[in-house]
């Protein structure tokens, strides 16, 4: 008799954890877009449509692995290529929130920060040389993102670009679950913006015109920005010390970079920390690294 535990594991088997991790963000966000659905969402009918084709990419992906290098690459990687789609998405079902949970923030902020330094940071410190070199920072934030498991692809530590790929994913779904749960617009549109030199310098430019474009309404608490690059960035030197410390110092001016430029609340940067620290000691406690081969017992078998 195989028991019914047996029986589950066995229909699981072709697929990984990321696999698994899509599925459950995905059934979440099914039933968000049930829950705030109505005719006069933008486009709502067709989220339906999109949640169907990603369920349809999960389920083709253990074929994908099995089919020789490039469907491996995309088995593995898809989620990544998804991840601009679902973040997307969350602008559509919280466009309607407003700024009804931004005021808690804001309090938080001055009771943790002891003002709001969101908005007087840059207008306090207007400094041209910082706002260059964060600004950077913050634009090096999706190149990031993939250069810590691409990096690690390369090297041919497939495992570990796998484990790295899994820890920013599910990463961004907890950051996503929570912005649909509890959706904070941010202060890039509670304030008005800086008009300083500091917001004058090309790369803040770049950044407002890319927000412009690809931002999403109620998606600032926590930083997905700041949790994902500190996951990319912790696993990096996990797997690759070299790898990891040229990242670092990126997210650490990212991590300011995102209040400096009033992307984000203090405090959004600060869970966003946590929680990246979290994940972070989860995957370390989930799967201990691979050892690295022992030189010694390489020459003592050799002889």
């Amino acid at each position: 008799m195989v028991s019914s535990a047996g029986v589950a594991v066995r229909r699981l088997a072709p697929f990984t954890a990321i696999d698994i991790a899509t599925l459950l963000y995905l059934a979440a966000a099914t039933i968000a877009v049930l829950a705030s659905y109505s005719g006069d969402v933008p486009g709502g009918g067709w989220l339906f449509v999109a949640h169907a084709l990603v369920f349809v990419i999960v389920l083709l992906a253990p074929r994908a692995r099995a089919a020789g290098p490039v469907g491996r690459f995309l088995g593995d990687w898809y989620p990544m290529l998804l991840l601009p789609a679902l973040y997307a998405e969350i602008g559509v079902l919280t466009l309607d929130a407003g700024f009804q949970n931004d005021w808690w923030i804001q309090r938080l902020e001055v009771w943790v920060f002891g003002s709001e330094v969101s908005y007087h940071w840059i207008r306090q410190m207007p400094n041209v040389t910082l706002s260059w070199i964060l600004h950077l920072c913050y634009l090096a934030y999706y190149p990031m993102l993939w250069a810590s498991p691409f990096g690690l692809w390369l090297l041919r530590r497939r495992d570990a670009a796998r484990d790295t790929i899994l820890a920013v994913i599910v990463t961004f779904y907890l950051c996503y679950l929570a912005f649909l749960v509890f959706p904070v617009a941010g202060p890039r549109y509670a304030f008005d913006l800086a008009h300083n030199a500091a917001t004058s310098v090309p790369p803040a430019r770049w950044a407002q015109w890319l927000l412009d474009r690809g931002d999403s309404w109620g998606a600032a608490f926590p930083s997905s920005h700041v949790a994902a690059s500190v996951v990319a960035t912790g696993m990096a030197l996990r797997y690759c010390r070299p790898l990891g410390l040229t990242l670092l110092p990126l997210t650490v001016g990212l991590v300011v970079a995102v209040v400096y430029g009033q992307f984000h609340y203090g405090v959004d940067a600060l869970s966003g920390l946590v929680l990246g620290g979290a994940m972070l000691a989860t995957m370390r406690w989930v799967k201990a690294p691979a050892p690295e081969p022992a030189v010694v017992g390489v020459l003592e078998a050799s002889r």
